[in-house]
């Protein structure tokens, strides 16, 4: 039974179409994603639907009596209230459920009364909705949302009108669970969450029994709560996927090349027939040419016949544009990048004789070229801090990072500090390379999808996902052998965010960074960092084979043996022994052997694209020849050598790396 019903929705802003005509139910207890590039009205759709915007045509029915709840991207709080005061306010339901339930008992005393059987029914149902909602379990289940959402004891009793940005969102996040709706509407929940919370929020979702319909960039939490994708891309619903995000990538794979051949077969079909039109349309054969003529100019105009059946032109599958650059530098620094020794990081206290803030004691570590390192942990634990004392913006506190000869960090920062917000995207560009001409400016931009008049605006008026581009562009001018990146996939969809995995996995330097996305970590890091309890869990292996050990440790009660490290700062220099000269050797050969595939997995994919090239080269030459168009023919030829060349040079390669 459907709970909410989406009907034809169409939305402008101004002259520009948001979507168009978009449909699709939703039955109770379905929990789905919409998922879409930034731009294609994800957000805006899920504000119609909670009823906090209209739309230009089209409706929203909800199911009569079923309560919704809708969590924005940016919480706002303007009352004065405490945290907990906030969390009670959000029990509206359940209070006026309570009151009417005090009612009804005074009301039943009077077993006179004529609708006294009617109100009995009433009470039982209003008892049954109260337990259900929670109603007698309201303080402990207040106090399991804020721990599992990373609220401390102290904070429930601050005023939310003082929380930070995170916090307002996170407290917001908090009162829509609390409120037990039976439609929960989520716009971006993971966005201020750290790994625990993420965790809980998964968990949670998952065994909730309502309706669920998220917006989120977090693959990781799309695959573990979600069970049906609702894909919106050019300006409409251009699928409805009944699977989590990874098997909705594959069943849409599957649709867009059954899509693709079908539109090759058409116009093959259509080529041969226009040929025939032609070479018959005035020889004995010329009713036979008329008659496909018409058939021709049917199918082009679009047929529908009595008993339903329909003929038009299948359209070619569309894809949407995507980031392309690479990173890379001509440095060949030291194999040892970067050596941290004895090193407590925090900040200077203005007052004289006040002592420093100290966030982190950070054990003796080392990085390797090539390596790949994600720094996690829970929020405020000094991740950030780290890589700005890394990249030389802060002063330790104690000790030092001490880099190899001949690397250049390359600083990416959270914020976007580095820009300059007066600015246009073009200006900021070439400051990073001055002698760069504006068509090159350009062309670069067009990389990273920016076009036309979009290069002139500054970078103040730019949304968090452009501003995240335009400091990627840079990061590719810069050309470090050392690339650090604090959270570089916020602002940026899904698709850039894959865009920059492949960057990232290609890149010749080495890679120290902090994120959130799992899935990103998953695709990119080879060491994980994990700050916790004040110490460093050093992991050797990728995020997922991190959890497997973190779980297998918590099962036992033992730390696992295969790469998992407690490493607590050191306070005297230790003399590298033998037996630590061959982990590190073994490490570097492990490292080896994971840049190894990831080249393989490179060139097998170029080596596949090469092969379809030259299949639909081949294809085009035999169609050429047969029409008797020579200059085609020797284009088509040329460029089948020139692909047939590289293909042979990637054959080569795949081999040397395969033995």
């Amino acid at each position: 039974m459907s709970i909410i019903t989406v009907g034809n929705l169409t939305k402008y802003y101004g002259a520009e179409l948001i979507f168009r005509n978009v449909s699709f139910q939703i039955a109770r207890g379905d929990k789905a994603a919409i998922v879409g590039v930034n731009g294609a009205g994800k957000s805006t759709l899920l504000r119609i639907i909670a009823g906090q915007e209209t739309p230009t045509a089209g409706g929203v029915h909800l199911a009569r009596g079923a309560r919704l709840a809708y969590l924005a991207q940016e919480a706002r709080f303007d009352s004065r209230r405490t945290l907990l005061e906030e969390m009670h306010a959000s029990l509206a339901y359940l209070n006026a459920l309570r009151d009417e339930i005090i009612a009804l008992e005074t009301t039943l005393t009077d077993s006179a009364r004529p609708d006294h059987d009617d109100l009995m029914e009433r009470y039982g149902e209003a008892l049954h909705c109260f337990e259900h909602a929670g109603g007698y379990d309201i303080d402990r289940r207040i106090a399991m949302i804020l721990d599992g959402l990373g609220f401390t004891a102290a904070q429930r009793h601050e005023p939310v009108a003082r929380f930070s940005g995170g916090q307002k969102t996170r407290a917001a996040l908090a009162a829509a669970l609390l409120a037990d709706p039976d439609v929960l509407l989520l716009d971006e929940p993971t966005n201020h969450l750290d790994l625990a919370a993420l965790e809980w929020l998964e968990r949670y979702l998952r065994d909730w029994d309502g309706t669920l319909i998220v917006v989120s960039h977090d693959r990781y939490f799309l695959d573990r709560v979600t069970t049906r994708t609702l894909d919106l891309a050019f300006n409409r619903l251009d699928g409805d996927y009944p699977a989590p995000y990874q098997r909705y990538l594959e069943l849409k794979a599957a649709r867009l090349e059954l899509q693709l051949k079908q539109y090759r077969a058409q116009q093959e079909e259509i080529a041969r027939t226009e040929e025939f039109i032609r070479r018959f349309k005035n020889s004995q054969l010329s009713k036979q040419a008329r008659g496909r003529e018409r058939r021709l100019e049917r199918l082009k105009e679009g047929w529908e016949g009595g008993s339903g059946r329909t003929e038009g032109l299948i359209a070619r599958p569309e894809q949407q544009k995507k980031l392309a650059f690479k990173l890379g530098s001509n440095l060949r620094g030291a194999d040892l990048v970067l050596k941290i020794e004895g090193l407590t990081i925090g900040y200077e206290r203005p007052a004289a004789d006040a002592q420093p803030l100290t966030l982190l004691h950070v054990p003796d570590l080392e990085i390797w070229r090539g390596q790949r390192v994600a720094l996690m942990g829970p929020n405020g634990c000094g991740k950030t801090t780290l890589l700005r004392t890394i990249a030389g913006d802060l002063p330790p506190l104690r000790g030092r990072a001490r880099l190899g000869s001949n690397i250049k960090i390359v600083y990416y920062a959270q914020a976007h500090e580095g820009l300059r917000m007066e600015q246009t995207i073009i200006d900021e560009i070439r400051r990073i390379r001055s002698d760069m001409k504006e068509a090159e400016a350009r062309t670069l931009l067009g990389r990273f999808l920016f076009s036309g008049d979009d290069v002139y605006k500054r970078i103040a008026d730019l949304s968090g996902g452009e501003r995240s581009r335009v400091a990627l562009a840079q990061l590719m001018l810069l050309g470090g052998n050392l690339l650090v990146l604090d959270e570089p996939t916020n602002h940026l969809d899904i698709d850039a965010r894959e865009a920059l995995e492949t960057v990232l996995n290609e890149y010749d330097g080495t890679v120290l960074f902090v994120s959130h996305d799992r899935y990103f970590v998953d695709a990119v890091a080879d060491t994980i960092w994990m700050v916790r309890d004040g110490a460093i869990e050093v992991f050797d292996g990728t995020y997922s084979g991190y959890v497997a050990a973190r779980d297998a440790a918590s099962d036992t009660g033992a730390l696992p043996t295969n790469g998992l490290q407690k490493r607590e700062p050191a306070h005297e220099p230790r003399a590298v022994s033998s037996a630590k000269e061959i982990r590190a050797l073994n490490r570097e050969q492990e490292r080896e052997e994971r840049r190894r595939q990831r080249r393989l997995a490179a060139l097998e994919e170029e080596i596949a694209g090469l092969e379809a090239k030259l299949r639909d080269l081949e294809e085009a030459l035999n169609a050429a020849s047969a029409a008797g168009d020579v200059q085609r023919v020797t284009s088509l030829g040329i460029e089948m050598v020139e692909v047939q060349e590289t293909l042979d040079v990637r054959y080569n390669e795949w081999a040397a790396i395969a033995v």
